[in-house]
């Protein structure tokens, strides 16, 4: 028996995960996108079931496949639409000085309106999440209801390490060299989960394939050091602060869920946003990671189901 968060040898991996899904069974189609910064950008989308449209971003280092396990479940009630981000998986990357949080917040609108599901429900992972977050407090009414898995906000000093040493020049390339040297092992390596057996073959190809591109490993470098970067997620926090000192709420229904432990993003991050947004609720999970939704997926669904199908605020 593994202890939490022990990873599996990287020649140790299964072929497939233990757990069955069905992401291969989703509809693949691909959307184009426009915007004044990012410009145009040939999006894949992966969709599943009817209903009213529920957006699904995923975070870094991961792709569209990241939602498997939601996938059957939640396609019972919505049409689920599930986007790789720009320079992930299978969708085109933008040029490189566009990956601030504000402007791929922003393109999250984008591609709504492209989708024409404007106004959707949406739950975002990690920094995901985080992206959707910005986007809903610089676009209030672009989602009807948000769930945000596991984000990060709140600097800590990894954080603010990695993302000085980013700042120096050639650190850039270096980070896409070592992605792209080995992809399928880096992949193996920084994707964290509670139980690590849940990981596979196939999983490491998902998320280790877009690496191996020298575009795709550029942008994975990218949005290390300036979507993540702590100086936006300073400005976040501080905006946050300041919409609570004015007494405002959060413009649209937030849940806030979280992992009671994990390595790579810390749950007090959780318990911080919600001192800044007393109206959200907030709910945590025992024994999982901040891919919750991977980890424990039915837990996530028993949480994130009935706060979906509230009522329209």
């Amino acid at each position: 028996m593994r202890r939490p968060f022990e990873r599996v040898p990287f020649a140790d991996l299964p072929e497939h995960p233990k757990r069955p899904h069905r992401y291969g069974e989703t509809e693949a189609r691909e959307v184009t996108t426009r915007s004044d910064r990012l410009g145009t950008l040939r999006i894949h989308v992966r969709e599943s079931g009817s209903g009213p449209p529920l957006l699904l971003v995923h975070g870094l280092m991961t792709t569209s496949y990241s939602w498997r396990y939601l996938i059957d479940p939640l396609r019972q009630y919505y049409r689920l639409v599930i986007p790789d981000l720009p320079g992930c998986g299978r969708s085109e990357a933008p040029p490189t000085g566009t990956y601030g949080a504000a402007l791929l917040a922003t393109w999250v609108g984008d591609l709504q309106r492209a989708l024409a599901i404007e106004g959707c429900l949406a739950v975002g992972n990690s920094m995901g999440g985080y992206l959707c977050m910005r986007h809903a407090i610089a676009s209030p009414g672009a989602f009807a209801r948000l769930v945000n898995i596991h984000s990060p906000a709140f600097p800590d000093a990894k954080l603010e390490l990695l993302s000085a040493l980013l700042k120096i020049p050639g650190t850039h390339a270096l980070a896409a060299w070592l992605a792209r040297r080995d992809p399928h092992r880096w992949a193996h390596r920084n994707v964290h989960y509670f139980d690590e057996e849940l990981k596979s073959l196939e999983e490491a190809r998902a998320y280790g394939d877009p690496l191996a591109t020298l575009e795709g490993a550029r942008a994975f470098a990218c949005y290390l050091a300036e979507t993540m970067s702590t100086a936006d997620l300073h400005a976040f926090t501080r905006e946050l602060g300041r919409r609570f000192s004015e007494g405002r709420a959060f413009p649209t229904p937030l849940m806030l869920l979280y992992a009671d432990r994990d390595p790579l993003v810390s749950p007090r991050n959780g318990e911080r946003l919600h001192a800044l947004l007393p109206d959200a609720e907030l709910a945590w999970i025992e024994q999982s990671s901040h891919f919750a939704h991977v980890d424990t997926p039915e837990k996530v669904v028993a949480r994130v189901l009935p706060f979906l199908l509230g009522p329209p605020c």
